[in-house]
């Protein structure tokens, strides 16, 4: 592969970090979107415990509200280190259980 071709995602990347921070809103904006959450939160902590019978909010968010997104997460990072695993053992062609001592001989 061409090594210009190469250097495009990155440069695209590292544009796209560049231009994030101009996008973020200012420190101790009231107005800010992480605010705008409030409506949310007061609904869940009204009715958490009626509507999942879960003692703990953070439970009943988790597991109840938001269980197909921590299903997702979960696998995706189970895909992640599977994939990391798949890569590193790659490079050892050959590797076994076995001990390189025991050619089956008698012990």
């Amino acid at each position: 592969m061409n090594p210009m071709l190469r250097l495009v995602p990155v440069l695209l990347l590292a544009l796209l970090f560049l231009r994030l921070p101009t996008e973020l809103p200012e420190q101790g904006d009231s107005g800010a979107w992480a605010d705008n959450g409030a409506a949310s939160d007061d609904y869940y902590l009204n009715n958490a415990q009626n509507e999942t019978g879960a003692n703990n909010i953070v439970t009943a968010v988790l597991f109840d509200y938001r269980a197909m997104d921590t299903l997702l997460e979960a696998t995706v990072l189970f895909t992640a280190i599977a994939g990391i695993g798949a890569v590193l053992h790659k490079g050892r062609r050959g590797w076994s259980l076995k001990n390189d001592d025991d050619k089956g001989g008698e012990h």
